[in-house]
């Protein structure tokens, strides 16, 4: 058993936070069906290099970027630009308990695949629709893209070095963050609906905007400029009120610290051969850290250098002082933690016989997450779905498809 086994997902979202979501629900057992334009597909099949290579022909097939947000689902192609697509479509809905599209405002209301249009069909239905800017507001009708939320939802104006420090200015985050959260943040949602449904009896429309959840992720630096008036500014690699929280330098790299309360600042102090700091009233508390962050660090940065990141991440690790590896992508699958929890797997391919896949985080001991199914390649389950789902024989399907219907 998986915990969402029962669920059926009609999947019309396309590119990241849509996909991010749905890939979610598939992990979790959810029977996802994404929808994709014939001869095309989803736009990231072609966001590459690099490309998965077929074995065979050595020709380039769809890119990393696809492979990495649609994980377990069925791939059927549909042009909904046509009655009979639509048609089609509608069909899957009457038997879906999810929709999940990502199209501009009221972008699938005129082909008749909008939440009034389907719920008045099946009114179990749950509906989430996600958006830049959300259905109402006078951004509504704007696209949004994840790097420009970041920058209009504040993030940028808190990540990167200090404008007056060599480097300083605006940074986006290096994932697509607002994407990839409002996807988290669409599972959620999904699965609230889907648990008040059982007492309604009724699904519901979700409307969920990346600039909405890109403010909410501010969280305590939200919440510094509500309640003082102060507005928050880039720190670069340190923290608002934590310190010593950030990278320092060692004698072949860098190394995080991560000092979180007076006690280990004080085994911080004690390695470093400076027991006297956590004496200093400059120093004792973390209050006062943050106030003279800016005499500390220097003397902090000079006694760090003495190491190897080796070195000091033993010494540290060994007094229970938080610290780490700033790893590259290859050294983070290197390390024996991640090894340790499997967070490379291997799932099956219709043309790779298989391929690597980032593991899901979530851990069910009773409902674990199955890797049985890899991302589809375009189209690979249209006629199965045709057929098992809506009855068409295939004499009827082949029309469909000599008429590029799908």
């Amino acid at each position: 058993m998986q915990a969402l086994d029962h669920i059926r997902v009609l999947d019309l979202s396309r590119v990241l936070a849509g996909p991010w979501c749905t890939q979610m629900l598939a992990d979790l057992g959810a029977d996802v069906i994404k929808v994709e334009k014939p001869g095309a597909g989803d736009d990231t099949r072609s966001w590459g290099p690099p490309f998965l290579i077929d074995p065979a022909t050595g020709e380039h097939g769809d890119a990393a970027y696809y492979l990495a947000a649609n994980r377990g689902k069925r791939s059927m192609t549909v042009d909904m630009a046509t009655p009979e697509g639509q048609d089609i479509l509608r069909r899957l809905a009457v038997s879906s308990d999810v929709v999940v599209e990502n199209y501009k405002l009221g972008g699938l209301k005129k082909f008749g695949l909008d939440y009034d249009t389907l719920a008045a069909l099946n009114p179990r239905l749950v509906y989430c629709s996600i958006t830049g800017f959300g259905q109402t507001g006078p951004y509504a009708p704007r696209a949004g893209y994840d790097f420009m939320i970041q920058a209009m939802g504040g993030l940028m104006s808190l990540t990167g070095e200090r404008d007056d420090l060599p480097g300083g200015g605006p940074q986006k985050a290096g994932i697509a963050v607002a994407d990839l959260v409002t996807g988290l943040h669409a599972v959620i949602a999904i699965q609230a609906a889907l648990l008040q449904r059982h007492r309604t009896g009724r699904g519901q429309y979700i409307d969920l905007a990346l600039l909405d959840v890109q403010v909410s992720l501010l969280a305590n630096q939200a919440m510094t400029y509500l309640v003082s008036g102060t507005v928050p500014g880039r720190a670069g690699n340190g923290h608002a009120a934590i310190v010593p929280y950030q990278s320092v330098p060692t004698r072949d790299g860098h190394l995080i610290i991560a000092v979180g309360n007076d006690g280990q600042f004080v085994k911080l102090a004690e390695e470093l051969g400076q027991p006297q700091w956590a004496e200093d009233e400059r120093f004792a508390t973390n209050s006062a850290r943050v106030v003279n962050r800016a005499i500390l660090i220097p003397l902090l940065e000079e006694q760090t250098r003495h190491f190897t990141s080796a070195q000091l991440l033993e010494r540290l690790e060994q007094r229970q002082v938080p610290c780490g590896p700033i790893n590259s992508v290859d050294k983070v699958f290197a390390d024996p933690q991640v090894q340790a929890r499997e967070i490379r797997r291997t799932a099956p391919h219709a043309v790779a016989g298989s391929i690597a896949t980032v593991a899901s985080p979530l851990r069910l001991s009773d409902s674990p997450v199955s890797y049985d199914r890899g991302p589809p390649v375009l189209g690979e389950h249209t006629d199965d779905i045709l057929g098992r789902m809506l009855g068409l024989d295939a004499t009827a399907i082949e029309d469909l498809r000599r008429r590029g219907v799908i």
